[in-house]
């Protein structure tokens, strides 16, 4: 191609996306952004809701331990909320619920995740340099978490909690989730679990995650395309070509792509990208679980529960008060198991919990239902790392994957997306001038 329409493409506008933007046109290059949804964000959507206040529907929460995100928030100066400390814990054990503090839940679950996680340090002394993967974590990629659990011997409370924990923190079932990912998320914490637990669910965006993405929007000057879904990409010699569904062609130099693992599929590759890639991407990764706000009449006061993955939702915790009602957030590990746009479900499955308890309303999204996504956060299954994170470091005719599903660090995260988007910018710049 003799000309071309831009220097790069970027496809999809979630925070890789729009990071990537920001650090390229910085930088001097022409940038279209092409995202196929009409908002920007991908898997983080900050709304209204009818339940009283302005929502995070997808990603939420931040940590100081978080590097790369924080540094943003730093850098913008937005401000923070903590949710709420609970007061009152709820677990089950041989189908009963259990009443205590926050304190004797944590303990009950201490013996069982530091177990899971003795091993985190060893394997990923360096969790943000993962890639190449050593031969001691390869050695145990193909273990799950759940085999993992079940060699601890642990009794039957500790056991439905610690495995509990794990699928929530998966947001799917610890049967198909990789033991490899959960020591990586640890090794970040220094193979703290407690303090992998804050990082999870304790700082918030108080204007939503959309007020930071706004903030990284506002300095580029990329040309965002809205509504423009891509169905091919073929690169060469002579440039690349990304094809719109509508069959527009746009010609770049290089091209970016943020898609999620599980629809990357969708698009068709010229030359094709691995096969043990594409194999990752057709058998799917790990977190295919829900999440829901609901409002509850009164107030429950600052309560969370947690248990077994058989539980439509195995994880809630109380958020806000809204006029005298409770609002609160809860998880799931099988978004097949629920639907959370029937309130008298919901109701049900948190009536599992506390009887009495009335649902006033909910609102969500079913990421797992929505055809530009699939998934919840990216979590792989076993035997994934290798190939994705192979994946990550290199191109592939004149295309970069980037996206928190190719972080080495907070895999699974905003700060992930933002770490592997400005990474895949310097890569981009160094190949438009080599």
């Amino acid at each position: 191609m003799s000309s071309f329409k831009t220097d790069v493409v970027i496809v999809g506008g979630g925070f890789a996306g729009i990071t990537a933007a920001r650090e390229l046109t910085q930088r001097g290059a022409s940038v279209i952004l092409l995202e196929a949804r009409d908002r920007l964000g991908g898997r983080t959507w900050t709304r209204d809701s009818d339940l009283g206040k302005s929502l995070d529907f997808g990603g939420t929460w931040v940590h100081w331990s978080q590097p790369h995100v924080w540094a943003e928030i730093e850098r913008y100066g937005l401000p923070l909320v903590n949710s709420p400390s609970p007061d009152t814990a709820l677990w089950q054990s041989g189908g009963q619920v259990k009443r205590g503090t926050a304190e004797e839940m944590f303990a009950l679950l201490d013996p069982g995740m530091t177990a899971v996680l003795a091993d985190s340090a060893a394997l990923f002394p360096n969790p943000y340099r993962i890639h190449p993967v050593s031969d001691q974590v390869k050695g145990i990629d193909d273990i799950t978490v759940a085999e993992r659990i079940n060699e601890l011997g642990l009794d039957d409370d500790q056991q439905a909690l610690v495995e509990g924990m794990w699928a929530l923190n998966f947001n799917g079932r610890p049967e198909v989730s990789a033991y490899s990912q959960g020591l990586r998320w640890c090794a970040l914490t220094g193979g703290n679990w407690h303090l992998l637990f804050e990082a999870c669910a304790s700082f918030k965006l108080a204007d939503g995650t959309k007020a930071l993405l706004e903030a990284i929007a506002a300095q580029t000057n990329a040309d965002i395309r809205l509504n423009a879904r891509v169905r091919g990409i073929s690169s060469g010699a002579d440039g690349a070509r990304v094809e719109l569904t509508t069959g527009e062609v746009v010609t770049a130099r290089q091209v970016i792509v943020t898609l999620p693992l599980n629809i990357l599929n969708s698009i068709d590759f010229t030359p094709a990208l691995p096969s043990d890639l594409t194999a990752v991407a057709t058998e799917g990764q790990a977190s295919t679980g829900c999440k829901v706000w609901v409002r509850v009449k009164g107030s429950i006061g600052h309560v969370a529960a947690l248990g077994p993955s058989s539980c439509p939702l195995n994880f809630f915790q109380y958020e806000y008060d809204v006029d005298g009602d409770s609002l609160i957030v809860a998880f799931g590990p099988d978004a097949h198991a629920i639907d959370v746009t029937d309130r008298s479900a919901v109701e049900a499955a948190l009536q599992q919990w506390i009887p009495d308890i009335e649902v006033l309303a909910i609102d969500a999204h079913d990421w797992v239902a929505d055809e530009l996504a699939r998934q919840t956060w990216p979590m792989l299954r076993p035997n994934q790392l290798e190939a994705v994170q192979t994946a990550a470091h290199n191109a592939f005719g004149r295309v970069r994957l980037a996206g928190s599903d190719y972080a080495e660090g907070w895999a699974g995260f905003i700060d992930g997306a933002i770490e592997s988007g400005k990474r895949i910018a310097v890569c981009t710049l160094a190949d438009l001038h080599p």
